[in-house]
């Protein structure tokens, strides 16, 4: 059967990607801190919530983010690891924060804003927002206020971030140096390098996903393409406007999210939506403030690491404000596994008997229709 794609779809998607370069490319312009990315989502969002057709098909989403796996990995040297034997005390700490931020932001949305226990408590899970998404189908909780609330938390993690931390100051990342170089090659001087590079990284991100990893796209990506590089092994990095291209391509991710979603029902989740926000905020504030304070973790690193949003989306972020990509990775992954092995114990909690293993791949109820969700988390 020939593959086929619609007049429709190849309009919306040449639509989505102008209004993302269009954004991107003014912010970048304008200096705004991760320019290209926040550029990117608030155009893309704002066209979303107009009703326009923004569409980024999951295959090519999917490319986007094994490029930004390779690219992240492509920072990796010797010495970036030199302070592993620092990070258990700060992995430790992002798991209770996950847990703090769960707990307080639930009691937040059932005592402030009344809402059910359960979509009080799918809605506070930082991240691996497919799986909580698929458990909340499955207890027949209303999907529509879980999608946005987690939905918004990540565009205004993504925009707010680099924004608060320019205005405060903070100079972003230990390896700037190193980040700087990690999209500045052309790949012309070493074509087989690269050849393997692309493969390698690819084949690891195809298998990650397969055995679904959590953000398996990236993270694959990433993991091989920093093994590589950081043993010397490969020296070729992607061509820095192929890299560019990809973090504008994931910001309409992001910002096609809202695709769905009625400006009237936004506008009634919106209170929830940023106040949960700001107690996931807090708590996470005084955990990231704690390990800076005990550890020599760059501030811009913590707060990234530590940030409540989703996994692929802040990777993104520490790819555009050059943070370590080995840090906030492994905080982020400790998160999301988290995450994945207490959602069995939630199920049997909520009184969920032979469903097995709780698949990510779990469509939500047509009847709800949420946002689509359009990532790899």
């Amino acid at each position: 059967m020939a593959f086929t794609i619609s007049k429709s779809s190849l309009l919306a998607l040449a639509e989505t990607f102008a209004l993302a370069a269009a954004g991107g490319a003014l912010f970048g312009v304008l200096g705004f801190p991760a320019g290209w990315l926040a550029g990117a989502i608030l155009f893309v969002s704002i066209a979303a919530l107009s009703g326009r057709p923004m569409r980024v098909p999951l295959p090519l989403a999917r490319v986007f983010f094994v490029v930004i796996g390779i690219t992240l990995g492509g920072v990796v040297t010797p010495e970036t690891v030199k302070g592993v034997a620092e990070w258990p005390l700060s992995i430790v700490a992002a798991i209770l924060s996950t847990l703090c931020v769960t707990v307080a932001t639930s009691r937040y949305l059932m005592f402030v804003h009344g809402w059910e226990s359960r979509p009080a408590l799918f809605a506070s899970f930082p991240g691996a927002m497919s799986q909580v998404v698929a458990l909340a189908a499955e207890t027949g909780a209303d999907l529509r206020p879980i999608v946005i609330v987690q939905t918004l938390r990540v565009v205004i993690l993504t925009f707010g971030v680099p924004l608060a931390l320019g205005l405060f100051g903070v100079q972003y990342g230990t390896l700037a140096g190193a980040a700087a170089t990690a999209t500045t090659g052309m790949g012309i001087d070493s074509p087989v390098e690269l050849a393997i590079l692309c493969v390698a990284s690819g084949t690891a991100a195809v298998l990650a996903h397969w055995a679904r990893f959590p953000g398996g796209l990236i993270f694959g990506a990433m993991i091989m393409s920093a093994v590589l590089h950081g043993s010397g092994l490969i020296h070729a990095k992607l061509p820095w406007w192929f890299s560019t291209i990809s973090i504008v391509g994931l910001g309409a991710v992001v910002g096609s999210r809202f695709a769905q979603a009625e400006p009237r029902l936004l506008l009634r989740y919106l209170g929830a939506a940023f106040g949960s926000f700001a107690v996931a905020l807090a708590v996470t504030g005084m955990f990231a403030g704690f390990v800076t304070s005990v550890l020599k973790i760059a501030v811009a690193d913590a707060v990234v690491a530590f940030a409540p949003g989703a996994v692929d989306a802040m990777m993104i972020l520490a790819l555009a404000m050059h943070l370590d990509p080995v840090y906030v990775g492994a905080h982020h992954v400790a998160r999301v596994l988290m995450v994945g092995l207490s959602l069995p114990v939630i199920a049997r909690w909520l009184g969920l008997r032979g469903k097995g293993q709780i698949s990510p791949q779990v469509p939500p109820p047509p009847a709800a229709n949420p946002p689509r969700l359009g990532g790899d988390d």
